[in-house]
């Protein structure tokens, strides 16, 4: 497997250092639903590892959830709800919104409230090893004790990265960057009461879940690319001081997501909740649609281009009704190999799914020659469960996808209408039969006799 490091800027083959590959993904803020860009990183990198688990590597997979942050104070100065009441509904929102995307559970989820006390620890050795100083407003990390600091960001020293950092005249550089924040109402540390800044939560979540006392304290971290400055860089520094040596061996990053050619920003007002986007197109064909573009890449969304996404997938779809009821049999390793060779190239799902669009014109070829052939259909059933164990796609029912955008009492009204019908195939009164298919077609819906039933779909 060959991925791309963000820092060396190469790609570079994956040589985890033990039999567990070691991955740490940066989860969300928890104050608000979750974005396009959220959905991006999480899909981006269940692919990295879904496609490590393909290749047989075993992986321990985190991703955390920021649940103590100056946004979520802010929300709570709007709302008047506790902490507790915003971040636990917010982390439920997101949760719903990765499993209809199909995104795999990660093995650990940690909440940064969970380690406020190894936090503290953490700090309080910066502290005494004068990495870190007190001011009046806070902890401060004093990034010019370590001589790599930007060599993760490769960034220069000037203002535009000093303008990203935390202000207060006292600094002793106008880099350094607040670990602590001094506030009456939230956690007592021996340095003054307060709360963690963004940058003490990630590395110390990642020493107490992933470190093996080895050289690194993980393989791989991983997250969106605007979090490589200041964040992981951040993250870096204070791994190099406290610990010794690096905090991880390949960084990894996703690209940016634009709307309609603009950087997706809130203040643009074109921050597109992934919720909004479910409303209108089912969650897979959003997910096909994020993978339709390498992950580094930055992400142009349009509506225009996911309809033309959903055009590709219900192809599959309707492969899929082709072999509907088909016992599995083998899948192709061939078609196999095609898809794994392009996926250990640094994750090129651009070249899978063109893969996936070969299969489908060949399948579908093969059954107009051979309609009876079952293990041509059997083939195709296993490549089919293949792709969703890999790609996370085609793992629907191949009925119910073609439903979508039909409320649950409309579909019990129809499934009515084909009840009745059924009876009156029964009783031979093919006249009702017939009118009932009409009554149904004129709906827009069509209906298809199986040997597992009456299955229909909207046209």
């Amino acid at each position: 497997m060959f991925i791309y490091d963000s820092v060396k800027k190469q790609k570079l083959k994956l040589n985890p250092e033990s039999d567990v590959v070691r991955i740490y993904l940066c989860g969300p803020t928890v104050y608000d639903d979750a974005h396009l860009g959220h959905a991006k990183s999480a899909i981006s990198f269940d692919m990295l590892r879904r496609t490590l688990i393909a290749l047989g590597y075993k992986v321990k997979f985190v991703r955390n959830y920021t649940d103590i942050d100056d946004k979520i104070l802010k929300k709570m100065s709007e709302t008047g709800k506790s902490m507790q009441d915003i971040t636990s509904y917010y982390i439920t929102s997101y949760e719903n919104d990765m499993k209809a995307l199909n995104v795999l559970e990660p093995d650990i989820k940690p909440k940064a409230t969970e380690y406020v006390t190894h936090m503290i620890e953490y700090i309080n050795n910066l502290i005494k090893n004068d990495y870190a100083y007190i001011l009046d407003d806070g902890v401060y990390f004093d990034t010019s004790k370590d001589e790599k600091y930007l060599s993760i960001s490769n960034k220069t020293d000037d203002e535009q990265t000093q303008a990203r950092v935390e202000n207060n005249q006292n600094k002793r550089d106008k880099k350094d960057f607040v670990l602590w924040k001094f506030d009456e109402n939230f956690y007592e540390a021996n340095f003054g009461k307060g709360r963690p800044g963004w940058h003490s939560e990630c590395v110390v979540m990642i020493k107490n879940l992933l470190d093996n006392n080895t050289q690194y304290l993980t393989d791989i971290h991983a997250g969106g690319s605007d979090l490589l400055f200041p964040h992981h860089e951040n993250e870096a520094t204070q791994c190099r001081c406290s610990e010794k040596h690096e905090l991880s061996k390949y960084w990894m990053h996703n690209g940016f997501i634009q709307i309609n050619n603009e950087k997706m920003s809130k203040s643009l007002n074109n921050s597109f909740f992934v919720k909004d986007a479910l409303k209108s197109h089912h969650a897979e064909v959003l997910r096909f649609y994020l993978l339709s573009v390498h992950y580094r890449a930055n992400f142009n969304y349009s509506d225009d281009d996911l309809q033309a996404s959903k055009k590709r997938l219900d192809k599959i779809y309707r492969l899929k009704k082709r072999v509907y009821g088909v016992k599995k049999g083998l899948v192709n390793q061939s078609f196999k190999d095609e898809i794994l060779n392009a996926l250990r190239d640094d994750l090129n799902t651009s070249k899978a799914l063109a893969c996936v669009d070969e299969l489908v014109v060949k399948a579908n070829d093969e059954l107009d020659k051979n309609p009876k052939d079952k293990n041509i259909k059997g083939e195709i059933v296993a490549n089919l469960e293949f792709l969703n164990e890999i790609l996370g796609i085609a793992m629907l029912d191949s009925f119910e996808y073609f439903q979508f955008g039909i409320s649950d009492d409309e579909k019990a009204r129809i499934q009515a209408i084909i009840n009745k019908r059924n009876e009156a195939k029964k009783q031979k009164d093919f006249a009702l039969s017939d009118a009932l298919r009409d009554e149904l077609s004129q709906k827009g819906i069509s209906l298809m006799d199986t040997p597992n039933g009456t299955m229909w779909e909207k046209l």
